[in-house]
């Protein structure tokens, strides 16, 4: 099954996890619209396709204003976006979500997978965020953190801590994460 990053984001939130807040929209007026909305000085505008690797491909920008909201709407929707994972004839960004922006001290990332061999859902997390993991699991594949989800009682609270602490989130920070 393929989601958008929205879909996936609104899933999560209903489960309770923290996620920025942010909307989607199909035009740069509903664009602006959504970042009028959601009252912030810095606003991510992402392009929505299934595909990874959208930021190294020009579809994640950071607008500091509406008209930049605007400008980068303008210039995503209709775009062929061309990434590792599209192959070289891209795909058509039809719609972007527009999120809160936020300062950036360190970025992780964190991804659950499917693992067919398992049946199982595995949590991934790495401190290398902002990177392709694909190239942190072939250059540095010890900075990639698992957890195998028992899909009888979920994620349990320490396996959420021990991720945060492999991927040396700071200790004052891992009650947060966790949650």
């Amino acid at each position: 099954m393929n989601i958008h990053e929205y879909q996936g984001k609104e899933v999560l939130r209903n489960y309770g996890v923290a996620v920025p807040n942010g909307k989607v929209a199909f035009s740069p007026e509903e664009a602006v619209n959504a970042a009028k909305e959601l009252n912030s000085n810095v606003y991510v505008v992402k392009a929505q396709i299934h595909a990874g690797g959208r930021g190294k491909a020009g579809g994640v920008k950071i607008a500091k204003s509406l008209d930049e909201v605007h400008t980068y709407a303008e210039e995503l929707i209709g775009k062929t976006l061309v990434t590792h994972q599209t192959g070289p004839e891209g795909k058509e960004v039809k719609r972007l979500l527009i999120e809160e922006g936020c300062d950036i001290k360190k970025e992780y990332y964190v991804g659950l997978v499917l693992d067919r061999a398992t049946s199982r859902v595995i949590l991934m997390a790495s401190e290398e965020g902002g990177t392709e993991i694909e190239e942190v699991a072939e250059k540095t594949p010890e900075k990639i953190f698992k957890e195998e989800i028992d899909p009888a009682v979920g994620l349990q609270g320490y396996q959420a801590r021990r991720l945060a602490f492999n991927i040396n989130i700071p200790k004052e920070l891992v009650n947060k994460a966790v949650k």
